[in-house]
């Protein structure tokens, strides 16, 4: 009896739920934070080099219970029939290939911590389990955003009539995630708001020199209710939308004081001119913060009479007829200025035209070549933007436009006109943007190229992805070749696989660059790398001259298949890539919006790019999209 009654009781307790194993709050409470301790999300979140990877870090304010979901999900990566041998455990450790290195230490405390969530996970879960976290939707919150200072010359020129450019001599503007409009990086300095009110005065005074030779005001100033018609009309264009009556009374007082010039520097200096507003909380301005959305997106400028007649006949008020104004918008000269500036940021042409280059070794690289570099890329864009060409050969494209002395440094034929088309060399290994000496040098140092510069540049403007910035006091420095030992970048960027803390970013952006070895720093081709030694002194011995192979294969780590050794076997890759083709939609989105995309723009994102796609990526198609979807987001 005492037997069975304890037999009993072994069962008893057998069949219960073991204390020592986790219960789903584990994740939260163990496993998270050892992911997260280890910078996991540093690449594995939406806009990392992981992002295209199963595991990926959920973007944005998640409640526990998608928290709880999330690590459900990651039954993915467990190896069911032997749990020892999962990817949730053999990545971090690198006991299999992983781009990211060792994130985790072999028998550490991390370790056994994912082992544990691996064993609940074959236990709980089975395989055609889904655990989704709900798509986030565009948030609505008000934003202001400053003008730029070429928002601020193009609406000076489009509202006075003047094209003095004043906005050339405030402060140098800064790149925060890419370009210049990024409104959190949009704050007004002391020394911005003085260039304010010195602009402001300037360009009032010389818009009223010798009376009003523009033609502003639309009566005669002594006539009665001529200011108030003026204030109104003049206000609703610097104002991107109707005076309130207050506003109108306060200038009033203004013109009482000193005129129609007096009204415009107020004005000028106005939050009202300087900051743009989205999704105010005034309901009557709405369609007005919609027209301006568009005119600074596709003219960089105010907008015409013809969009606040549209604004104030509510026809913005719907998805087809913002896509109408935009496609009317695009058909203007000015559409054409913007896509201008656009490329000018995205490509960074000022990391060029600032470039220093030694001048022993390219003495053939001039302030005037640099400038044909700029103007080949943005010939480039707009020969497909404006010809609705497929706009993948902006990576892709066998022909280039080049000017005389940039054929030249190509080895091409050189054009029958000044930045006339050529076809690129078979043998030049050129191909779009990747052969472009814009990017090669841009990428590149004053005397040396850059591998690492040069993948970098591909995986953050090209591809979307943000490399996790290097650890607080790593030792950039590399190895200086000697006579003894002389060694290619190739050789010499080889330290940092040797390094944990360094091989974690530099696998996935060295490699790319060694592709591009075959050219030198402001982008002519060069057969071998060719190293110059100098005795320390003359008498000592002559220069010795070393010539070294370049070994250019290179990959892409994250997209399958993609072994080069050209930039142009790159740029086919680039070019048939969803993610490449994904992140022109992001770059147009960013520019747009002034900020980067979030959770909520997943529906924004993806609809902008079934429509780019579908038109066989016509880019017009892409800015119409991007309006009219991040204006009225799609239900999903």
């Amino acid at each position: 009896m005492r037997t069975a009654v304890i037999a009993a009781a072994c069962l008893l307790l057998a069949a219960q739920k073991d204390p020592r194993a986790p219960g789903p709050e584990y994740f939260s409470s163990k496993v998270r934070p050892a992911l997260e301790k280890a910078n996991c999300q540093g690449c594995h979140n939406p806009g990392g080099v992981a992002a295209g990877t199963r595991f990926r870090f959920p973007e944005g304010e998640l409640s526990a219970a998608e928290w709880q979901r999330f690590g459900m999900s990651l039954h993915i990566l467990v190896d069911r029939a032997n749990p020892k041998n999962s990817l949730l455990l053999t990545k971090p450790v690198r006991k299999v290939a992983h781009a990211g290195g060792v994130r985790i230490q072999p028998g550490s405390e991390a370790e056994a911590i994912l082992a544990t969530w691996a064993g609940f996970l074959v236990t709980n879960t089975k395989p055609g389990d889904r655990f989704e976290i709900a798509e986030r939707r565009g948030d609505s919150k008000p934003v202001l955003r400053r003008l730029t200072h070429a928002q601020y010359n193009n609406t000076v020129r489009d509202l006075l009539g003047d094209d003095s450019r004043v906005a050339d001599q405030f402060p140098i503007e800064d790149f925060t995630g890419g370009f210049r409009n990024q409104f959190q990086s949009q704050s007004v300095s002391p020394l911005l708001a003085e260039a304010y009110t010195n602009g402001a005065e300037k360009l009032a005074k010389s818009a009223f020199r010798g009376g009003d030779p523009k033609g502003l005001i639309p009566c005669k100033a002594a006539a009665p209710g001529c200011s108030a018609k003026f204030i109104r009309e003049f206000g609703r264009k610097a104002f991107r939308r109707p005076l309130l009556d207050a506003e109108a009374a306060r200038y009033e007082k203004l013109w009482a004081a000193g005129g129609a010039q007096m009204v415009v520097e107020g004005m000028l200096q106005s939050p009202g001119f300087l900051l743009r507003t989205e999704n105010g909380a005034e309901p009557a301005w709405r369609p007005y913060e919609t027209a301006s959305r568009l005119s600074y997106a596709l003219w960089n400028s105010m907008p015409d009479a013809e969009l606040f007649r549209a604004a104030a006949a509510g026809e913005l008020a719907t998805r087809d007829g913002v896509e109408k104004q935009a496609r009317r918008l695009m058909r203007d000269p000015r559409a054409k200025s913007a896509i201008d500036e656009f490329v000018t940021e995205w490509m960074r042409f000022d990391a060029l035209l600032g470039a220093v280059k030694e001048r022993g070794s390219f003495p053939n690289y001039t302030p005037e070549l640099a400038v044909a570099m700029t103007e080949e890329t943005r010939r480039l864009v707009a020969h497909l933007v404006w010809n609705n060409q497929n706009f993948m050969e902006f990576y892709s494209a066998n022909y280039a436009f080049v000017s005389t002395n940039l054929a030249k440094l190509y080895g091409a034929e050189p054009p029958a006109e000044e930045f006339g088309r050529v076809e690129l060399p078979a043998n030049s290994e050129r191909a779009g943007v990747l052969g472009q000496a814009l990017f090669l040098a841009a990428s590149s140092k004053p005397s040396e190229t850059s591998p690492t510069a040069r993948g970098l540049f591909v995986r953050e403007q090209f591809l979307c992805q943000e490399v996790p910035q290097p650890p607080p006091g790593v030792n950039a420095n590399l190895p200086v070749p000697t006579r003894a030992k002389p060694m290619t970048n190739r050789e010499r960027l080889g330290v940092h696989l040797t390094n944990e803390s360094c091989a974690s970013c530099h696998t996935l952006i060295d490699p790319i660059g060694f592709g591009f070895e075959k050219f030198d720093a402001i982008g002519q081709r060069r057969e071998k790398l060719k190293i110059t030694f100098t005795p320390e002194r003359k008498e000592k011995g002559q220069n010795e001259t070393v010539h070294l192979d370049f070994d250019t294969t290179g990959y892409v780590a994250g997209i399958p298949d993609s072994a080069f050794q050209t930039p142009r076997e790159l740029a086919r890759i680039l070019a048939g890539n969803a993610q490449c083709q994904q992140c022109v939609v992001k770059q147009v989105f960013r520019y747009y919006m002034g900020r980067h995309e979030k959770a909520g723009d997943a529906a924004v994102i993806r609809r902008s790019f079934e429509d780019f796609q579908k038109s066989g990526f016509r880019f017009q198609e892409l800015m119409a999209a991007v309006l009219k979807w991040s204006i009225f987001p799609p239900e999903s």
